[in-house]
């Protein structure tokens, strides 16, 4: 996979002094690059049962629908608040600088499903937990977390170890 971190650009100081962002942006544009990150997300997940593929937003938006496209499943969207038209369940988490919120349709998950979460970045592993708990506030089961990268030296894998958890890219 080095040949796919070679299509990640690193953005030193960004957002702020001290942060490197892994910018997939470069990786996206290349077809061959984007195919093959699509792939090593859904290849873990082939031959198992997975419902739903839930997205967070917003880069998850990216890879998830593909993701389920590959999995022969339906595609949810996890939204930042006051972005959903109907009814939904919403679930806050802390971040490194505050709190944050999520939202998913109350109707999106039926009792019983089997749900796959993916986003691209998996950090302290706040957000997804939070996603975590509001698919099986609603009933669904979580089969796995997908992440394009995993930041190992914040341990986000840590609070999601109860959780079969792939990562395609360990920086």
């Amino acid at each position: 996979m080095d040949d796919l971190k070679r299509l990640i650009r690193e953005v030193p100081d960004y957002p702020k002094p001290g942060i490197l962002f892994y910018d997939i942006t470069t990786l996206l544009k290349d077809p061959v690059g984007l195919r093959r990150a699509v792939d090593a997300l859904a290849d873990h997940y082939v031959g198992r049962r997975i419902d739903r593929v839930v997205g967070i937003e917003a880069r998850g938006f990216i890879f998830a629908p593909m993701v389920a496209y590959r999995l022969n499943a339906g595609f949810i969207p996890v939204r930042k608040p006051r972005k959903l038209p109907a009814a939904v369940a919403s679930a806050s988490y802390s971040l490194e600088y505050g709190k944050d919120a999520l939202e998913i349709h109350r109707d999106a998950v039926t009792a019983g499903q089997e749900i796959l979460i993916v986003d691209d970045l998996l950090a302290t592993g706040g957000t997804a937990a939070a996603v975590a708990q509001l698919v099986e506030s609603l009933g669904g089961h979580v089969a796995g977390l997908g992440f394009l990268i995993e930041l190992a030296f914040l341990k986000g894998r840590d609070k999601l170890a109860r959780y079969d958890l792939h990562s395609v890219l360990t920086y």
